[in-house]
This record gives C-alpha cells, sequence and structure tokens, in this order.
C-alpha cells in the first residue's frame, strides 16, 4: 500500500504526468483521496518550486542544447548554412506558443491558473519566469493553482468514483496490485 502512495507522489513529480491526471487515476485505483491529493501536491509542488528556484541552470543547459543541434545540423549541410538561416528550427514548441498566448491574454495569473491543464504545470511555471515574471509571484500564482487543481481533481474525481463505482476503494486496482 506504502508503494502505491510512493508512486502517486513519484508520478505527479514528473512533469509528463502532471497531479490533474495522476490524481484521478490514483482515486480509481482504489486510493484514499485526501492522502492522494496531499502526496501528488508535494510531489507536483516540489518539482515546480525546483525548477523555479533553478530556472536560470535549466535556460542556460536548454541554450546549450539547442545550440548543440543546431552545430550538428549544420555540420550534415553541404553549404555550411549558418544556425540563423534556420528561423524555424528556433520557434517554440507548441506548449510554449499555448503559454504565451494564455499570458498574453490572461497574465501571470492566468497561466498558472489555466497553464497546469492545458500545458503542464512545469511549463507553466518555467514560462511565467522566462516571460519575465519574479520567482516569488511565479511561486505563489503556481502554489495556489496547484492546490486548487488538486482540491478540483480529487473532490470531483471522489464523488464520481463514489456515485458510478461504489466501492472502489475496498478493491480498487492500485490496492490489488501492491497488496501481497
Amino acid at each position: 500500500m506504502i508503494l502505491s502512495y510512493l508512486l502517486v507522489f513519484l508520478l505527479a513529480a514528473i512533469p509528463l504526468f502532471e497531479l490533474v491526471t495522476v490524481v484521478p487515476l490514483a482515486i480509481i485505483g482504489g486510493l484514499s483521496p485526501v492522502l492522494t491529493a496531499i502526496l501528488a501536491l508535494l510531489g507536483n509542488a516540489l518539482t515546480v518550486v525546483l525548477l523555479i528556484i533553478f530556472v536560470d541552470h535549466v535556460k542556460k543547459w536548454m541554450r546549450k542544447r539547442k545550440q548543440k543541434r543546431m552545430q550538428d545540423g549544420v555540420q550534415e549541410e553541404d553549404e555550411g548554412e549558418t544556425p540563423e538561416d534556420h528561423g524555424e528550427e528556433m520557434e517554440e514548441s507548441k506548449k510554449g506558443k499555448r503559454a504565451r498566448v494564455l499570458f498574453d491574454k490572461y497574465g501571470l495569473p492566468g497561466l498558472t491558473i489555466i497553464g497546469p491543464f492545458f500545458v503542464g504545470s512545469h511549463i507553466s511555471a518555467f514560462m511565467g519566469m522566462s516571460f519575465g515574471s519574479t520567482r516569488k509571484r511565479v511561486t505563489s500564482w503556481m502554489m495556489t493553482s496547484l492546490v486548487l487543481w488538486t482540491v478540483i481533481m480529487a473532490v470531483a474525481t471522489s464523488y464520481g468514483v463514489t456515485f458510478f463505482m461504489p466501492g472502489v476503494e475496498e478493491d480498487g486496482v492500485l490496492v490489488r496490485l501492491f497488496k501481497n
């Protein structure tokens, strides 16, 4: 059983999974909604705060990685074009573009509250920092957003599960998986 909750914490901490998906899956899997919500929030918040603290290091790493890819691409070209000639490769990702639209339309509060559902909490925090907001503002808005989404997902899933699948708490998939 402890392994199930450790898995919730770890999956929520990974940017790919996010707490908006981990919380419902864990509750449907038969785990306690309250403990699941707390652990998912802690896991996600930990990595978001670490990202905000070390955003400058992450940006530097991403720049070096992009430059290396550009240099590798240039070396493969026959005519030896420069990285500036490949403007389309320097564009933002789709999630980055979505985050920019959210930020431009709703500001930092909108990006941090709507962003975790559409682009992910880690990207929302990173983009909030990239768009010039302070660490303190991004952190406070992200924590507000993460608490809000955790409560919404836990309550909605908990009531939905008890309504549509009564008894899943005693015999959920995750409970059975780690029972023995």
